[in-house]
């Protein structure tokens, strides 16, 4: 019998049914509309989970949401994109509709748990994952489970400051934020290929900084530089404090593709003690679209292994 992975997000929504080896045999995709709220939300995973458990049944249900979590209560502690959301309980409501035991998790560590097992992690142990989109968040597999501080601690390092006047990752390595900077530079240098590519959009002018790098902006090779050694900066700290075996740059801004990761990898040894040389394998994401609802699907694994 299947399984159900969900992943909520501040932009997409995934439901999918799969196997506890995490392998993904039915895919619903819709646009999450934030003008609905928590309440469109909901509305449409009810319609999709009628129509996925009418043909077959399923055993479980795994959600990483976009969010803080209290995965202990099942409930939601609140979403910074989508109103609605705060101390909603969400495992109740799925088990309402449902009948089918439901575990939680935020979608950062629901996707390094997917990236450890099969995607950019498999057979590396830890592994730290971080995800460069409309946040920055972070996961940390170790022996295969996610690690989990006191509460309500999780891998935050879009929170670490990046200097003593509290500026943090999320502002210099979030999408938003490069996008933000490309704006403000295409003002200043509207010449080159960034500027032709990015100029007029009002945002996700990110997307577009691979080409420009392959055409050998120079504003875009310099964003790129800064926006690593920001990011190799802070996961100088992951490397102190948890030494992974491989660091997973995911998200959209990992789109940007082998220029970031070798950019990152070329920097990250500068910020490490020396003998910590040459500090861990920096990938990027292998899982495309997948890696939350890949690892809402392995979730289930642990929370049908305690019911037995």
């Amino acid at each position: 019998m299947s399984v159900i992975g969900i992943e909520i997000g501040g932009t997409k929504l995934q439901v999918v049914r799969g196997e506890l080896s995490g392998r993904i045999t039915e895919r619903h995709r819709a646009t999450v509309d934030p003008a609905a709220g928590a309440a469109g939300i909901q509305s449409e995973i009810a319609r999709i989970l009628a129509t996925l458990l009418a043909a077959t049944p399923a055993r479980a249900i795994g959600v990483g949401f976009g969010g803080p979590v209290d995965r202990d209560r099942g409930r939601i502690a609140c979403s910074h994109q989508v109103k609605g959301w705060s101390d909603f309980p969400i495992s109740d409501w799925l088990g309402s509709l449902t009948g089918l035991p439901v575990i939680l998790e935020n979608d950062a560590n629901t996707a390094t748990l997917g990236e450890a097992h099969l995607g950019a992690g498999q057979g590396a142990n830890p592994v730290f994952y971080v995800t460069l989109g409309s946040g920055v968040g972070g996961g940390l597999v170790v022996d295969g489970a996610v690690y989990h501080g006191m509460k309500p601690g999780e891998a935050e390092i879009g929170h670490l400051r990046l200097d003593r006047s509290g500026v943090i990752v999320e502002q210099r390595c979030s999408g938003w934020a490069v996008d933000r900077r490309i704006r403000e530079a295409i003002q200043a240098e509207p010449g080159g290929a960034l500027a032709r590519r990015a100029a007029g959009l009002g945002r996700g002018e990110a997307r577009h900084l691979a080409a420009a790098v392959a055409e050998q902006d120079p504003l875009a090779g310099r964003i790129l530089s800064e926006t690593a050694e920001d990011l190799a900066f802070a996961l100088s700290h992951v490397v102190h404090l948890f030494h992974p075996e491989v660091i997973v740059l995911g998200g959209g801004l990992s789109l940007v593709g082998e220029p970031l990761r070798s950019a990152v990898a070329g920097m990250l040894p500068r910020f490490l003690m020396e003998v910590f040389h040459p500090g861990p394998r920096i990938a990027l994401a292998a899982l495309a679209e997948d890696p939350v609802p890949v690892g809402a699907l392995l979730l289930t694994r642990g929370l049908l292994q305690d019911a037995r």
